[in-house]
């Protein structure tokens, strides 16, 4: 009988093959699930994944612009970064949104949990929706260029739906307070 919780996979060997303070990169040789011998990249992830929809009382949120190093495009997404493992989430997200819009939150509330790429990598996220704003100053990285737009939520959401915005996080959130919009939950 089929277990669910059962690991197919057997690895027969396992090389670390670049590392950097963010993630690594293992190579596993490996026995797959139909019992032939394979290959298996990992990424591992350093950090978790944060993302923050800010929703004033307005039902405007914040969007951040910036050119993607890794896409080799520019992509609008809400405040979102990283957080150190072992540490917790709602201050990696206090720190993100601050940094990135100058915008602090009086009421936080987590909407989802989720992995971003579960076929290559180990990273895995959360979402938290951020209400009853203050504007500060900005505080971002020096390796972030940002602009920054104030738009309806249902902007925003009609961009996800046309693909306007790509972002997985952002995506993902949008969506999911979406949905507690129409199911009268905020």
């Amino acid at each position: 009988m089929h277990n669910p919780e059962h690991n197919p996979w057997q690895v027969t060997s396992e090389t670390e093959v670049y590392s950097n303070p963010w993630i690594s990169l293992t190579h596993f040789e490996v026995i797959n699930p139909s019992g032939n011998a394979g290959i298996y990249g990992k990424v591992h992830y350093k950090n978790r994944a944060i993302g923050i929809l800010p929703l004033d009382e307005e039902m405007n949120t914040y969007l951040v612009g910036q050119y993607r190093f890794t896409l080799n495009a520019y992509s609008w997404e809400i405040p979102e970064g990283g957080g150190p493992l072992g540490t917790d989430p709602l201050d990696a997200a206090k720190r993100e949104l601050l940094e990135e819009t100058g915008l602090k939150a009086n009421r936080w509330t987590k909407v989802n949990d989720f992995h971003l790429s579960n076929s290559v990598g180990d990273e895995f996220g959360h979402i938290y929706l951020a209400q009853d704003l203050e504007q500060h100053e900005a505080e971002p990285e020096e390796t972030e260029q940002l602009v920054i737009r104030k738009l309806p939520f249902s902007e925003v959401y009609r961009m996800v739906c046309n693909s306007e915005i790509t972002d997985s996080i952002t995506v993902a959130a949008v969506l999911r307070v979406q949905l507690l919009i129409l199911e009268g939950k905020l």
